[in-house]
């Protein structure tokens, strides 16, 4: 750390993502990547575009904006992409967090970063003994609040019903909920609500559902009032946030509808799968709506486990603030019968 650094972060805890070895070498359990490749549609698109990369990509990604609102029934103004959510987060951060922020105590680590990078009073809503979000606690608090739904590292989702209640009970403030993981999920969108709640923004990737974590594309979704705001702050920053080849991957991934769906329902059915064994493997497993789960041996800690699938060549995430418990992504039939046949020599 320089002397020249802002005091301001000079006790700045930065993000720390999820393991990133050589490919090959492990078994990649731990970053909550789809095990999919894109679909053939955005492979053939790359070569297209990069002839092109000598000019600027379009600041208003108007043609991916158009081909997302078609396929979700939205407007154009109710729209903004980024590059991945987490700069979308940080444009809501910047735009609706003057002072203070609020979201769950286990959470999105960025959350939290997030609030100390701009200097923004963090109220860290717990969670309930089941590790659940409960919606009262998140009334009428007078600040911005932040949901992650499903939320992580949990896997547990609210119903439309109680975001709802929390908008409703929050009319002064804007309720951001984040759905990196919603279309693993069985609930619904979000989105379904904007039209009705002016202070409800929905935050989504196309990292996992859509097989392009390596893209950086996100989004979010709420009034173009809402929307116009996150736009002026994205134009005051960076106009040229997603750039030419991501804005035309993306436009191809959301054609290739029934590829999407495909995918996202061999991971649900892997995850009905893995949790079943679990059960029958002395496990304790939350009640997932993503494509990760929370799972802990009864045989032995969270670090043991972790260290042991390590050892075999399987990386899963650890968090030191849930001792008991690892994380597993939920990936391809043959790793995860992998995986499984090396919880069961466990000794």
């Amino acid at each position: 750390m320089s002397k020249f650094l802002n005091n301001n972060l000079s006790n700045l805890v930065a993000y720390t993502p999820g393991e990133q070895p050589k490919k090959g070498e492990y078994i990649k359990l731990n970053t909550n990547e789809s095990p999919y490749p894109p679909p053939p549609e955005v492979l053939a698109i790359v070569n297209e575009t990069a002839r092109y990369l000598n000019l600027y990509c379009d600041p208003s990604a108007r043609l991916l904006i158009e081909t997302f609102c078609d396929y979700y029934h939205l407007l154009p103004s109710e729209v903004i992409f980024g590059n991945g959510s987490d700069e979308i987060l940080a444009f809501c951060y910047l735009a609706f967090c003057q002072d203070a922020v609020a979201f769950p105590e286990i959470s999105y680590g960025f959350y939290q970063v997030f609030a100390d990078l701009f200097n923004i009073s963090a109220d860290r809503i717990p969670l309930n003994d089941n590790f659940e979000i409960v919606p009262h606690t998140y009334f009428n608090k007078k600040k911005t609040i932040i949901i992650a739904n499903p939320n992580a590292p949990t896997g547990i989702a609210l119903s439309l019903a109680d975001i709802e209640r929390i908008a409703i009970e929050n009319p002064s403030n804007v309720v951001i909920i984040d759905e990196a993981y919603c279309d693993f999920s069985n609930l619904g969108s979000a989105r379904a609500l904007i039209h009705q709640y002016d202070n409800i923004i929905v935050v989504g990737t196309f990292s996992k559902s859509r097989n392009l974590a390596g893209a950086r594309l996100g989004y979010a979704v709420a009034s173009k009032d809402l929307i116009a705001d996150l736009n002026l702050v994205k134009n005051s920053y960076n106009p040229y946030n997603v750039n030419s080849m991501t804005q035309a991957i993306g436009v191809e991934s959301i054609k290739a509808d029934s590829y999407f769906k495909s995918c996202v329902q061999n991971i649900i059915d892997s995850r009905k799968d893995f949790v079943a064994f679990l059960n029958k493997q002395n496990f304790f497993t939350l009640p997932s709506q993503a494509n990760f789960i929370l799972t802990k041996s009864y045989n032995m800690s969270g670090q043991k486990f972790y260290e042991y699938l390590r050892s075999q060549k399987i990386l899963v995430r650890y968090f030191d603030y849930l001792p008991e418990f690892v994380r597993i992504t939920v990936s391809s039939k043959q790793d995860m019968e992998i995986l499984k046949n090396v919880i069961l020599n466990l000794k």
